[in-house]
């Protein structure tokens, strides 16, 4: 499993894959206060269309400043659903709660 690089959630529509995946929201800067630690990381996700997923999402939050990422590489839309879920309890183990935005 590889992640892209890093890029600003408002420019989305530039960069996200117009087909399934998963992709990862984060704080640019900061860190959030979990249970168990501090990270920056607010959403990961999964969706049949990437690119329409992450530019609705820019467009509910507004100008918040998060970055996104997707996975590289091919995907069904049931893998990307599964993968998301996975890295989702495997956050909330180690964080001691489910990644959200501040």
């Amino acid at each position: 499993m590889e992640f892209g690089r890093w890029y600003p959630l408002a420019e989305a529509a530039d960069h996200a894959p117009a087909g399934p995946g998963v992709f990862q929201l984060r704080l640019r800067t900061g860190l959030i206060d979990y249970p168990r630690g501090k990270s920056a990381m607010v959403r990961y996700g999964a969706a049949d269309d990437v690119r329409a997923a992450v530019v609705a999402l820019a467009g509910e939050v507004g100008a918040v400043d998060w970055l996104c990422r997707h996975l590289l590489g091919p995907t069904t839309g049931e893998e990307a659903t599964a993968l998301a879920a996975r890295l989702s309890r495997d956050f909330a183990v180690r964080f001691g709660h489910p990644p959200s935005p501040p």
